[in-house]
């Protein structure tokens, strides 16, 4: 691929030289960071459960982890994984539709739920002396659901809903759902997380019903509490509410698909009739979050390219350039192949392809010439620091426990993932970036406003 430099005065590039030299004499210390002292044990029936004591606040977070996403949907049934972060809210054996939110709501606490491409997890706060309750709560969801017709159809009536919101009311929302189908040739993960009405309305009840069966139970679940407890007590309850809970003797259905190398850069069009303006999306593929070594140093780079207003790709296409309105990009790390991803919202006035040529400009500039000490200190530091904060929290402690245990696929890499962000070198981005982004074929996805063109069907692909 060509290398586009772009253009910078003999001035700001020896104010550039002068600033790198002495920035890097005043480089920040690297911190020791305690380690999270967390609590690992699975139980007989197969559930694995972490737990980190904290009473820095009276509070405690419990979370569900199930290991199952929208990779593991049913072919042509596409949106179960998401539809099923709605069914746990119904009624059980012997809890009333909406009730979790009664036993957290109503004592001050908050619950809620999330769905994405290899996880669903459910996840509460509450006050400490609520745990046993939240415990017990947890296990009768996840052996007693009613999965009746009833709460199916109302069930599916709210995900369809959040389909027409997120993605048809959305101008750009159509994009951002067409990533993942248009970058993924074989993996399951070309299925988008929110599903689709059609697939949803051709869904029976005895499918969900055998979805459930197939994927929520004790040993394809991970347990996370964190905050005020008494760990001989939360083992206890643990064992009491969870302990009965059989394992099924089926086995767990694993994805094998194996996503194959591109041998050639695509194109796609995909048109909408709500957008007032166009976009542009461009992919690459990348390694699993458990490859640490290489996913540290992408999301490394995707901060250097869209952290802020001082981010590459926003100086460049929104500040000097002024083509876009909105830039972004993002390594997103998952248990199989992940996707690294860029894009811009045009300004008024500019087409897809003044973006694109753009975008590849400032990859490649980060790919190939120096960076600056001071510019990939404040990245790191930016990122330490959201870690951290998030960190402050029960509920936060929890998801940091979990992102590392269910994607990055060891718990303890909620330990040692921040020494390692520490230590990334300008020479450790720009390794990933020539080996996965300008070294490698990219999917591009241009989008247009429905008026503005006569384009080819969404999803037909051009080589290039």
């Amino acid at each position: 691929m060509t290398m586009h430099l772009r253009p910078a005065s003999l001035l700001a590039s020896l104010t550039l030289l002068v600033a790198t030299a002495a920035a890097s004499s005043l480089r920040a210390a690297e911190l020791t960071i305690p380690p999270i002292p967390y609590h690992q044990r699975t139980l007989p029936n197969g559930l694995q459960v972490l737990s980190v004591e904290n009473h820095a606040s009276p509070n405690v977070a419990v979370q569900m982890w199930y290991h199952v996403g929208s990779k593991d949907d049913p072919q042509g049934r596409s949106g179960f994984a998401h539809l099923f972060e709605h069914l746990m809210f119904k009624s059980t054996k012997h809890m009333h539709a909406e009730q979790f939110d009664r036993l957290t709501e109503d004592v001050g606490g908050a619950n809620n739920a999330s769905t994405g491409d290899d996880v669903t997890n459910y996840f509460e706060v509450v006050p400490g002396n609520h745990l046993q309750t939240l415990l017990w709560a947890e296990a009768e969801r996840l052996s007693n659901l009613n999965v009746d017709e009833a709460n199916f159809k109302s069930e599916r009536a709210v995900v369809e809903e959040e389909y027409r919101q997120s993605v048809l009311a959305d101008p750009y929302g159509k994009l951002f759902n067409a990533i993942d189908p248009n970058s993924y040739t074989v993996h399951p993960y070309k299925r988008p997380t929110i599903g689709s009405i059609e697939d949803l309305e051709a869904a029976s009840l005895q499918n969900v019903i055998a979805f459930h069966d197939t994927f929520y139970r004790p040993d394809n679940a991970t347990l996370i509490v964190a905050g005020d407890f008494d760990p001989k007590q939360l083992d206890a309850w643990v064992d009491q509410y969870f302990g009965g809970i059989a394992k099924p003797a089926a086995p767990i259905p694993q994805v094998i698909a194996q996503e194959p190398v591109r041998k050639k850069n695509l194109r796609y069009t995909v048109t909408s009739e709500t957008a007032p303006l166009p976009a542009v999306a461009i992919t690459w593929l990348i390694p699993p979050a458990s490859v640490g070594a290489d996913s540290i140093p992408l999301q490394v780079a995707a901060a250097l390219l869209s952290q802020g207003d001082s981010s590459r790709l926003y100086q460049s296409l929104v500040y000097r350039h002024q083509v876009a309105q909105q830039v972004g990009a993002d390594a997103d790390g998952r248990v199989g192949p992940g996707l690294f991803s860029a894009y811009a919202i045009l300004a008024s006035g500019h087409q897809p392809a003044e973006a694109e040529k753009l975008l590849h400009e400032e990859i490649i500039w980060l790919a190939t010439q120096p960076i600056p000490v001071v510019e990939l200190d404040k990245v790191k530091t930016q990122l330490l620091t959201s870690e951290l904060k998030q960190r402050q929290t029960a509920q936060g402690l929890a998801f940091s426990l979990g992102q590392a245990s269910l994607i990055a696929g060891n718990p303890e890499r909620v330990n040692t993932d921040l020494a390692a962000l520490q230590k990334v070198t300008a020479q450790d981005v720009q390794r990933v970036m020539q080996k996965y982004i300008t070294g490698a074929h990219s999917v591009t996805i241009d989008y247009l406003p429905q008026a503005a063109t006569a384009a080819p069907a969404a999803g037909k692909g051009v080589a290039k």
